[in-house]
Formats: C-alpha cells, structure tokens, sequence
C-alpha cells in the first residue's frame, strides 16, 4: 500500500529533521500541523544533498551526487521513490507545483561545493547562494501559501531575502570548519586568514539589511506560517547578535552559539508577540 510506505518516507524526513538540526526541527514544530510535514520533506531532501558535498569524504562524492541527482529526477517525474527522503519530497513538490527551477538551482549550487573552494567575485558569491538558500526559502513559501501563486509572488523577494540572511549567518558562524574542514571561502574579497573587525562589519550590515527586508515580508504570511518563521528569524537574529561582539579572531577559532537558554527565552518571547496579534 503506497500510502503506508509515505507514512514510512514522512517519518524518515522528520527524524533526519530533528537529527541534524535542533533549532531548525523546534521551529517546524511551531508551523501549523497542516503545513509541517511538508517542511520536513524539504529539509530531508536538502539536508542529504548537502551531506553528500560536505561528509562522504571516504566516498566518491561526485558519482553519489549523480545518482542522487537521476534519482531525484525520477522521483518526480514517476511521482515515487524507494529512497524515502526523496518519495517525501517529491510528493512535496508535485502536490504545491514546486518550480523544477528552484530545484535545479539547488542542485547546482550543491555541486559547486564539489569543485569550487573560493568565491572571488560578488557575482558568483550570490549565485551561490541564490541556489543554496534563496531557493529553498522559495519551496517553503509555496508550501506556505498552499500554492497560491499571487500570494507567492507578493512574498517572494522577502522569503529570498531572509534564505539569503539565514545562509551568511551560517557562513559567518562556520568560518572555521569550511575554511579548515573544507577548505572554502564563501565572502569574496575577503582573506579569512586576515579577518578584520571592519571585514566583519561589513559582512554583518549586508546581513542586517537582508533581515530588514525578510521581515517585512514575515509580517504578511499566512497564520500557519508566521510563528515559526518568526520563531526561526528571530533565533538567527540572536546567533548574529552574539557573533556581532564576538572579536574576529575569536570566530575563525571557534563555532558560535546560542545557548539553549536563551533558545528557551526567545521561544517564550515570539509566542506571547503572536497571540497578542503583535505580528
């Protein structure tokens, strides 16, 4: 019975979810039941993409890529998937008509993580990121406007704005382990091994002004959507707060983060703005 093995692929995406990312599952947890299941399947999906590039170091990375890519492929188009992660996304995307661009975007951005270790230019540092984050805040949106491509177009640039913010927050914060685990350089124009306070000033006010723009847009999505949007903004928010006045030496040293605490005090904070109706 097909609908019992997508019971079996959903549970997978949700574990895969909660084991990889805390903040990110907690936040899920604050989406409406009728949307939730459907995040998790676009995590599970991402989130496997990324372990290929970054993890399987005693793999061929680029052939399990490519199996993964023609299995991606088929799942799509077949509208099934032996591998569960990918049934659960790919029921994701056929039920809202998730664009196959995004997707591809996605796709490439991954297997620049293959090959490419710098980013030199402006340019090539926001195409990256369009297809590493950008896009997937894009799946999300029309999961969160339950397909309506009006309500998506006017939410668009916001959600793009605030993909874009969540990944150079993760940059930022993950200085040390791709410079030295990895061996990349995502800010262009930028000697990591010099990283200055002004460098890092100016990486944080683009940043910033990224967050100002994803706000605005937050404040305009669906009710099933909002708190744990906000919920999540708010926590990277914080993460850039502390990395903010963290001296730069000391984040090229070491992995920031938000205290579990604090995780707890900023949960309780964005629930009482959402049902005063503050947002």
């Amino acid at each position: 019975m097909k609908a019992l093995f997508d019971t079996v692929s959903f549970a997978c995406s949700v574990k895969v979810t909660k084991a990889y990312s805390t903040s990110f599952s907690s936040a899920v947890k604050m989406l409406a039941p009728s949307i939730r299941q459907d995040i998790y399947n676009i995590y599970g999906f991402v989130r496997f993409a990324d372990e290929i590039v970054d993890s399987f170091h005693d793999y061929n990375k680029e052939l399990l890529f490519e199996k993964f890519e023609k299995e991606l492929e088929d799942a799509i188009q077949d509208k099934i998937s032996l591998n569960p992660i990918l049934n659960s996304f790919q029921h994701t995307v056929n039920k809202y008509n998730i664009s196959h661009d995004l997707i591809g975007a996605f796709m490439k951005s991954m297997k620049l993580d293959l090959v490419k270790q710098e980013y030199k230019t402006t340019e090539e540092y926001h195409e990256y990121i369009y297809g590493s984050a950008d896009v997937v805040g894009l799946m999300c949106l029309m999961v969160f406007v339950n397909g309506d491509e009006k309500k998506y177009e006017e939410l668009k640039e916001s959600a793009m704005k605030l993909g874009s913010a969540f990944q150079k927050v993760n940059f930022l914060r993950d200085l040390k382990a791709d410079f030295e685990g990895l061996n990349r350089t995502y800010f262009p124009n930028t000697d990591l091994n010099k990283l200055t306070e002004t460098s890092k000033k100016e990486i944080i006010d683009d940043i910033e002004a990224d967050f100002k723009m994803a706000y605005e847009g937050i404040l305009r999505l669906p009710i099933e959507a909002k708190f744990g949007v906000y919920t999540a903004y708010r926590y990277y928010k914080r993460l850039l707060k502390r990395l903010k006045t963290t001296p730069s030496t000391e984040i090229k040293n070491t992995r920031i983060r938000v205290p579990d605490y604090e995780k707890a005090e900023l949960l309780a904070r964005c629930y009482v703005k959402y049902r005063l109706n503050l947002l």
